[in-house]
C-alpha cells in the first residue's frame, strides 16, 4: 500500500479480525458525508509519484481538484475544467452546479486518468458496501499526515466500481488513502498534508489560460 511508504502515515494497531457485517462502513460513509461542511485543503501522493490536491471552502461553497495536467473548480459562478497542454492551458466554463444538478462525471475524467481518487467516488463505494450483506470487513486505526484515521479493507463488494479495496477516512471525514482496482485500473492515493484553511487561489483559474465559456446566457 502506498501509504506505508509515506512520512506521516503509520499503523497504530494490527488489523483486526474479519467482520461479517456491522455499522462501521455506515459510520465511515456518514463521516464522509458530513465532511461537505468542512473547509480544508488536502494534498495527495498518487501512484507513480505524482501529486494532487483537493480543497473546499464554505460561504459560498466551492471546491477545487488539482491534478497532473489539469484542474476542476466548482464555484457559484461556474463549473470549470482546465487542461494543461504543452504550450497553453484551456479552461472550459459550464453552468454552476446545484444540489439537483451536480458536476457531470465526465468533467473528472482527466483526474481519473492520473489516478486521483475523488472523495465522492470513495463515498459511493462505501454506500455500496453498506448495502451488501456479504461484504467482508477488516478494520484498523492509523495516522495519516498527522490525522487519526479509521481504515477498512473491504472484500467482495457487489455492484461497485471496486470489488476489493482498502480505504482510510480521517476523524474529520476526509479521504486519507485508497488502494484497490478501480474501474479495472490500479489506484493508490495517500494524503501527505492536511490544512483547515484554503488559499483563495485554489479556486481561481490560471491567469494566462484561454477561456471557453459554455454557460447558457
Amino acid at each position: 500500500m502506498l501509504c506505508a511508504a509515506l512520512t506521516g502515515c503509520s499503523d497504530l494497531d494490527e488489523p483486526g479480525q474479519g467482520l461479517s457485517r456491522n455499522d462501521l462502513v455506515s459510520d465511515l460513509a456518514a463521516q464522509m458525508s458530513t465532511a461537505a461542511a468542512l473547509t480544508y485543503e488536502a494534498s495527495y501522493q498518487l501512484s507513480g509519484g505524482e501529486k494532487a490536491t483537493v480543497a473546499q471552502a464554505q460561504k459560498p461553497f466551492r471546491s477545487a481538484y488539482v491534478y497532473p495536467g489539469g484542474k476542476v473548480t466548482v464555484t457559484a459562478d461556474a463549473t470549470t475544467q482546465c487542461r494543461t497542454q504543452a504550450k497553453a492551458t484551456t479552461c472550459t466554463l459550464t453552468a454552476p452546479a446545484t444540489p439537483t444538478s451536480p458536476p457531470p462525471a465526465k468533467l473528472f475524467e482527466g483526474a481519473d486518468a492520473t489516478g486521483l481518487v475523488l472523495p465522492s467516488t470513495v463515498l459511493a463505494l462505501l454506500n455500496a458496501a453498506e448495502l451488501d450483506n456479504d461484504v467482508e470487513v477488516v478494520q484498523h486505526d492509523t495516522t495519516i499526515a498527522g490525522r487519526h484515521a479509521t481504515c477498512v479493507q473491504l472484500t467482495g463488494v457487489d455492484d461497485a466500481a471496486a470489488r476489493d479495496f482498502t480505504t482510510c477516512i480521517t476523524n474529520e471525514g476526509v479521504l486519507g488513502s485508497f488502494s484497490g482496482i478501480l474501474n479495472q485500473t490500479r489506484a493508490e492515493v495517500a494524503m501527505t498534508h492536511y490544512a483547515e484553511t484554503v488559499t483563495e487561489d485554489m479556486f481561481q483559474l490560471p491567469p494566462t489560460a484561454k477561456l471557453v465559456d459554455r454557460r447558457s446566457r
